[in-house]
């Protein structure tokens, strides 16, 4: 069914299973207590699911190339034995492993951050020092040393981090090295550092072990490399004797969106095809790819020799699994949102997924099957329900799913229908299919009463949320004013002049809706992001021109301070640079005094203004639906309330799926 994903790729010294590469991610539990252990469950999962070859998170080669004081760091002979459980459990069930060498350079949250030249990072509150030569060799030795104690700890291979602007990425680009001794000034003495490093790793493990190296291929910042440079290193390296190049996408200073779900998938697999041909060794490509569907289109077209996926198998372990079985309706696609697994280790939480909360919980979040099998009740199908209804069914109890709409999914069925949130459909068609494959019994058009309910043995409250609707004169002008629900639903006429009240995710979306380009291709998404495909220009950004958009859209919140991010630790700047882009109006410290024909007025810093709004969209948050509530205390302990029903706050269906999968391993 997909011939050229699951065909084996033979490196000569040995062969992977399939054309399928885990991409590395950090998860947290490299800093863990108990992480290891935790870890081989977690990549064991993935092993079992078929992944052809996976690597793990970065690790330090030096406590200088250290993410954060207490981050994870390789260099130590006790380091490879404790490893020994990660390897051990991957090899268990045929797959390959391969230990990621990172080194963060000005991207350190430390004082004692290294780096080509002492020029801080926008993103880091520290000014590395620059490193003298003697420095710099004794890095390159600490590269050797923990590939050497990797093969010792049975990895099958280590990728080298030279992309996403750490610290090889540093000596590369003229943007941080401004030197001039032998490590600095010409192109040559930039390259120098992974060349070396390679060499040396090469000369410490030998001939039959895996070298990645992630080359940037892509910078997205000013003074990055253009493509002949690109080209030149991607052939030295095949000559310093890498097995593989990994694409890398863009720096994380970059201004460009790389792998939220707003980019289009595969929206960088181009970069890779064009750099490809000027190489020998098989070529990965990356970012957006989450469908077997998208990666066989990737490698059909000859565009790579490899896919890099690393959050769709946080969503589903068993992705390859069940391409292999002909089973891909069934896998838990990756929406692209950021939310529970880059968002949390931003914060420096463990890792886990939105649409699959046992990511990185292997141990922890544990489904077992039914001792007794009960009946049980879930009202409403959005995500809380469905989450919760599906895994009860699994684990063999009986269950009905009331709700109360003609359809499921709630409001991933609103947030689909928004621009860059179109993937949100994938979780709705997931849920679709596990209804069927675990027998819930699905009742749409179907409002549960408390005496129908009463029957079961356990009842399930997912009842969700609905808009909330501020006092304010004029709020009930049908003409003029609209709820955020009605007017995504039922796709409502706004005109020429948009005010919208709240600044949060929901006011956000009908922002970007409000005013996204019509039929926008791939070309157009990579031309608004200033995005420039031949890579002449270095860094692959050329000047552009802000869009603007033909409507006139406010977007306004109470609260003093920056306006339009939204949620979100790593997008919210997307949503904010996207408005910022259209030309939309960002108001803070608005006080909203009525609504009348004319439009909203409001008084900004004391001064009263008029917006001659056609509509104005109520964004100003939720409340929960409950009901029957006054009767909830005569079903006593068999009543659980998860989700939106639970606590209707600014949505967050991390915790609304995390709370259904929960409530059902322990019913």
């Amino acid at each position: 069914m997909y011939p050229n994903l699951l065909k084996p790729l033979d490196l000569g010294f040995t062969q992977l299973c399939n054309r399928v590469l885990m991409g590395s991610m950090h998860t947290g539990l490299e800093e863990h207590k108990e992480g290891l252990h935790k870890l081989a469950a977690f990549y064991e999962e993935r092993a079992k699911g078929g992944v052809g070859l996976i690597v793990t998170g970065g690790f330090a080669p030096n406590l200088r190339g250290r993410l954060a004081p207490f981050a994870a760091e390789f260099s130590k002979p006790k380091h490879a034995k404790a490893h020994k459980v990660v390897t051990e459990a991957v090899h268990k069930h045929g797959g390959k492993i391969a230990l990621q060498i990172l080194h963060a350079g000005r991207y350190g949250y430390h004082p004692f951050s290294q780096s080509a030249s002492k020029i801080k990072s926008p993103i880091s509150p520290f000014a590395p020092s620059d490193m003298s030569s003697r420095q710099i060799w004794k890095t390159i030795d600490a590269y050797a040393n923990s590939a050497s104690l990797a093969q010792e700890a049975g990895y099958d291979g280590v990728e080298i981090m030279g992309s996403e602007g750490y610290l090889i990425n540093q000596f590369i680009c003229k943007r941080t090295n401004v030197r001039y001794d032998e490590w600095g000034g010409s192109y040559e003495n930039r390259i120098r550092l992974p060349l070396e490093i390679v060499k040396a790793v090469r000369a410490a493990v030998g001939k039959e072990f895996i070298i990645i190296f992630r080359l940037s291929m892509l910078d997205l910042v000013e003074q990055g490399s253009t493509f002949e440079e690109v080209v030149q290193l991607g052939q030295a390296l095949e000559q310093a004797g890498v097995t593989i190049i990994n694409t890398g996408i863009g720096w994380h200073e970059a201004k460009v969106p790389t792998i939220a779900t707003q980019v289009p998938r595969g929206a960088f697999t181009w970069v890779t095809e064009k750099i490809r041909p000027y190489l020998n060794v098989p070529v990965i490509t990356t970012n957006r790819i989450n469908t077997p569907e998208e990666a066989e289109r990737i490698l059909s077209s000859g565009q790579a020799d490899m896919v890099s996926m690393a959050r769709p198998f946080l969503a589903d372990p068993n992705f390859i699994a069940k391409a292999e079985q002909g089973k891909s309706q069934l896998i838990n696609t990756c929406i692209g949102c950021n939310q529970a697994c880059l968002d949390n280790a931003f914060k420096g939480k463990r890792a886990t997924c939105l649409v699959n909360p046992q990511a990185c919980y292997e141990t922890d979040l544990i489904v077992k099957k039914a001792v007794n099998s009960k009946t049980i009740a879930v009202v409403g199908a959005g995500p809380a329900g469905l989450a919760c209804a599906t895994m009860l069914a699994e684990k063999g109890h009986s269950v009905d799913l009331f709700e109360k709409s003609d359809r499921i999914g709630g409001q991933f069925r609103l947030a689909m229908q928004i621009p860059g949130k179109q993937e949100f459909r994938e979780t709705i068609r997931y849920f679709a299919n596990r209804i069927d494959e675990t027998g819930v019994k699905l009742h749409l058009d179907t409002e549960a009463t408390a005496d129908l309910l009463h029957e079961y043995d356990e009842v399930v409250m997912a009842s969700g949320v609905q808009p909330r609707m501020p006092k304010l004169e004029g709020i009930d002008n049908q003409n003029k004013v609209i709820d955020y629900q009605t007017l995504i639903r039922d796709k409502t006429p706004v005109g020429d002049n948009v005010a919208i009240m709240g600044a949060g995710g929901i006011g956000v979306d009908v922002a970007s809706m409000i005013t996204e380009p019509h039929g926008q291709t791939l070309d157009d998404w990579l031309h608004e992001w200033g995005i420039d495909k031949t890579i002449e220009h270095p860094g692959g950004l050329f000047p552009f021109p802000e869009e603007v958009t033909d409507t006139n859209v406010w977007v306004m919140q109470r609260k003093e301070g920056r306006v339009g991010k939204g949620p979100g630790k790593t997008t919210g700047w997307i949503h904010k640079k996207t408005l910022e882009k259209r030309g939309v109006h960002l108001l803070g410290g608005v006080t909203y005094n009525k609504i009348d024909d004319q439009g909203l007025h409001i008084t900004v810093k004391g001064k009263e203004q008029l917006i001659p709004a056609d509509k104005v969209v109520i964004c100003a948050g939720q409340e929960s639906v409950k009901p029957f509530e006054d009767q909830w205390q005569s079903f006593g302990d068999k009543l659980h309330v998860i989700g939106g029903a639970d606590y209707a706050g600014e949505l967050d269906a991390v915790r609304a799926i995390r709370q259904g999968v929960e409530l059902a391993a322990k019913l």
